[in-house]
């Protein structure tokens, strides 16, 4: 079914359920405003593509997706391939790249793909997730430690050099900052749950860069100003050659997309107690993406982490997603200059914490005991993710993973009888 989870829930629409979903959707503004800025600036883009990817894409997946509760927007598992697209291809590629993933979304949505992540072996999920955290946690230690050399190379191996050589530069004002919003960030979660502290850490440590005048840098200091207003829709530059180029990322995008969505439906899922349409969701990411690129945005799908809290928060329906891509929109149009004044040391150290709850450590012990097959497949996947490709890891890891299982089914008997010679 590809029926959009607003229009059943609409159907016994009441006021109580507004409030909540008014509550819950500024709650999530409150987390997502951030982590936009955050992970546009580590996907190697402009900070404010992450607020418009936020705005279109977290509209879209609400209004158009599956699940009552799924929030919508840039997310982590995106930036280890945004990085190399604009790197290799430009951002226009970056933009060609997600159009077409999201056109290959709403295909797989159209054809029912949506239950065929059951046959993605988990072990291959939860490795190339921890390698993205690990590389977005290597990612940040330059701005965490505020030292200073021309560029971040995308490859993990060119990195840790850079980092040791440029040790010499680092700043102990930028870890200052950084520890402090660490400190908040990790105290506030754990002694408020509920409480924005995502954003208060942010600004309490970004407002002690301004009012003491530290030598640290800020986004609008690194950036310029963030604009202030949506930008008109466009079509990025478009030919055969062109789209065989982009294809493999392509393809990789509607994968990390499709997944993610789904994966984090599912989670949410369990938290309500209730049911999700995959095929609808897959079709939302579409549009989502499609919607994301005509803007000039990043890839969206559903956030595990923002739809968690939109949960916890109280939110009912996709109206609650709806309310945060609408604040988040008043933001960008009118408190950009404020945003602007954020610290990257801050922002680095909220992208660590992302990074670690990524990686989910609670659950390591589990797959130490797991079975050695899955062992096996989870450490080649993420061995692959950090040191090789991102393509090539979800390309063996799945592979691998099907052989294994297609081995460990038990044969049936053949009735075939040998001819008597």
């Amino acid at each position: 079914m590809r029926l959009p989870k607003i229009l059943t829930t609409l159907r016994s629409y009441d006021l109580n359920q507004f409030l909540a979903d008014v509550l819950a959707g500024l709650t999530v503004a409150m987390v997502a405003l951030p982590l936009s800025l955050a992970i546009a600036i580590a996907s190697g883009a402009d900070p404010a593509k992450g607020l418009v990817t936020a705005v279109i894409g977290g509209f879209l997946i609400s209004a158009l997706g599956g699940s009552r509760v799924q929030i919508g927007g840039p997310t982590g598992a995106f930036i280890v391939v945004v990085f190399s697209v604009i790197a290799e291809h430009g951002y226009d590629g970056l933009v060609l790249a997600t159009l077409m993933a999201g056109l290959i979304l709403l295909v797989a949505g159209y054809l029912r793909a949506g239950r065929l992540i059951a046959f993605i072996p988990e072990a291959v999920v939860n490795g190339f997730t921890i390698g993205i955290a690990i590389i977005i946690a290597t990612s940040q230690i330059k701005d965490l430690l505020g030292l200073r050399f021309d560029h971040v190379p995308a490859d993990i191996l060119e990195t840790v050099p850079m980092l040791v050589e440029a040790g010499d530069s680092l700043n102990p004002a930028a870890l200052g900052i950084a520890v402090l919003a660490l400190v908040l960030i990790v105290g506030l979660r754990r002694l408020a749950p509920r409480f924005p502290g995502l954003i208060v850490g942010l600004a309490v440590a970004s407002l002690v860069v301004v009012v003491m005048n530290l030598p640290v840098d800020t986004i609008q200091s690194r950036f310029g100003a963030l604009s202030a207003s949506l930008p008109m829709p466009a079509l990025p530059e478009i030919s055969l050659a062109r789209i065989v180029e982009l294809l493999p990322s392509a393809v990789v995008i509607a994968f990390l997309a499709g997944v993610e969505s789904l994966l984090s439906a599912m989670v949410a899922d369990r938290m309500i107690d209730g049911h999700h349409r995959p095929n609808a969701e897959l079709t939302a990411q579409g549009v989502a993406n499609i919607g994301s690129a005509l803007f000039g945005g990043l890839p969206a799908t559903g956030a595990i982490a923002r739809t968690a809290t939109n949960i916890r928060a109280g939110g009912k329906t996709p109206v609650a997603g709806l309310v945060h891509a609408l604040v988040l929109l008043l933001i960008l149009l009118f408190a950009a200059p404020l945003a602007g004044h954020l610290a990257m040391p801050a922002l680095a150290a909220l992208l660590m914490v992302t990074a670690w709850n990524m990686s989910e450590p609670q659950r390591w012990p589990s797959y130490l005991r797991g079975p050695v097959g899955d062992r096996v497949l989870l450490v080649l996947t993420l061995v692959l993710t950090v040191f090789v490709d991102l393509t090539v890891a979800i390309g063996v890891g799945v592979a691998v993973g099907l052989a294994l299982r297609l081995s460990q089914r038990k044969s049936p008997p053949s009735d075939w009888t040998p001819p008597e010679r």
